[in-house]
């Protein structure tokens, strides 16, 4: 039976929130502002120690499964370097031969295939859009279809495992990560295919060009050299369920697998590359780490003041349909999704929403792919979708002409799926682990 949560400090969170959203408005990145507001939140309790700022800031990045991060990132380097994502892009277009719209096609299966390497959408958005994007043009597609299909399949990536957003979602719960990777295949599959059709939709509307025929030893040729590849994801997959490997390892297996392909099988990693690789795959990971310290504080301050039971109570105003609040919750993470950037978002309101999915009695794996999903959809859409940045500044478009709406909205049927369909989230994880 569902029940209230008790109401707590709250008028501490509400400050803290007007002081956040005023520095993001004056354009300070949003760790900082996390950080400095949540400072100033526990500052203005007065009656807790400042000891607890260094103690959160220390605590927030002191967990094991984060070890995955810097390792599933050097991975998405490493393929970008060592021809990996070459040899799966030209699988894909082989395999799609002469669709009307294949590059659409292979943009988002290209997309699906590296999702079981890197679990990034930047990582995803960067080097498929690299790639598919300069082609797409070349051939005649509008670049705002090409932006907004790369910006859209790129949110494959932290869906399919393994997944960067599925381990920081795990370290900030509790959940097995295991389980959370296993929770997102089969959304992250319906997701490439909806795309897939929207893709169908818009190549029979406008005529988009079909691609190159493909004889029987050009697939073949094409197979052989990406099938070592496309090993990955059945041993990463293997290992969590077989139990030889956690979350965490199966970073460390992915890592040294890439390695091997791109240094020894495909020979495209240099060894005057392996520097460069590690210091941008280093960079690279400062940033969501830096953007968890900042939330440390913030985050705890919203704990301590009860802004989920806060939340709570009001759902149960508005209404006591378990449906109804967790669409308007959904509402509420696409609204954010507009303005705060999506690893932000996790950090910052996971922690707050993952109780409030237990009081409504939802699973905790479905509910997470609802959440994760929906704050991807929050990467695609303007002002703030880091993903549609990326992809319309390779297209050379503007993000107001992109074609993303569509995209997102398809990728939304998914999440509403989910809500009514609980299986989709909750089938491999419960028969797999029990």
């Amino acid at each position: 039976m569902l029940q209230k949560i008790e109401g707590g400090k709250n008028k501490v969170s509400i400050p803290m929130f007007v002081i956040f959203g005023i520095l993001l408005f004056l354009g300070m990145p949003i760790a900082f502002a996390m950080a400095i507001s949540g400072v100033i939140g526990i500052i203005s309790m007065g009656d807790v120690s400042l000891l607890l700022i260094p103690q959160k800031l220390f605590m927030s990045i002191n967990t094991f499964p984060l070890l995955a991060v810097p390792l599933f990132i050097l991975a998405g380097e490493i393929m970008t370097v060592g021809g990996i994502i070459k040899r799966i892009v030209n699988f894909a277009t082989v395999i799609m031969g002469r669709v009307p719209g294949s590059l659409g096609y292979v943009n988002v299966l290209s997309s699906m295939i590296m999702a079981g390497f890197s679990g990034s959408a930047t990582a995803d958005a960067v080097a498929i859009g690299g790639m598919m994007i300069p082609a797409m043009n070349k051939q005649g597609y509008p670049p705002e279809f090409s932006a907004g299909i790369t910006a859209s399949s790129a949110c494959i990536g932290p869906i399919i495992p393994p997944s960067l957003t599925m381990v920081i979602y795990g370290a900030l719960t509790g959940l097995s990560v295991g389980r959370l990777f296993l929770a997102g295949l089969i959304p992250g599959i319906c997701i490439g295919l909806i795309l897939m059709l929207g893709v169908f939709y818009y190549a029979k509307k406008y005529n988009y060009p079909k691609g190159e025929r493909a004889y029987l030893k050009q697939k073949i040729k094409a197979f052989r050299e990406v099938s070592l590849a496309l090993l990955a994801p059945v041993i990463i997959i293997g290992g969590l369920v077989s139990g030889v490997m956690t979350a965490t390892e199966t970073g460390v297996v992915c890592s040294a697998y890439a390695f091997f392909l791109g240094f020894f099988v495909y020979k495209e990693i240099k060894i005057n590359q392996i520097l460069k690789i590690l210091t941008k795959a280093a960079i690279n990971t400062a940033i969501p780490i830096i953007i968890m310290v900042g939330a440390a504080s913030f985050g705890w301050v919203l704990a301590y003041s009860n802004f989920a039971g806060s939340l709570v109570n009001l759902l149960f105003i508005l209404t006591s349909n378990t449906k109804i609040m967790l669409m308007l919750i959904i509402l509420m993470l696409l609204i954010i999704g507009l303005f705060v950037e999506g690893g932000a978002a996790t950090i910052i309101f996971v922690p707050i929403l993952f109780p409030i999915g237990n009081v409504l009695g939802y699973d905790p794996y479905q509910f997470a792919m609802i959440v994760e999903i929906t704050l991807m959809i929050g990467t695609i859409t303007p002002p703030v979708g880091l993903q549609l940045y990326i992809a319309s500044n390779i297209a050379k478009v503007s993000i107001s002409k992109t074609i993303i709406w569509p995209f997102a909205f398809l990728m939304l049927i998914i999440v509403i799926l989910i809500v009514f369909f609980p299986f989709l989230a909750t089938f491999l994880p419960s028969h797999v682990f029990g």
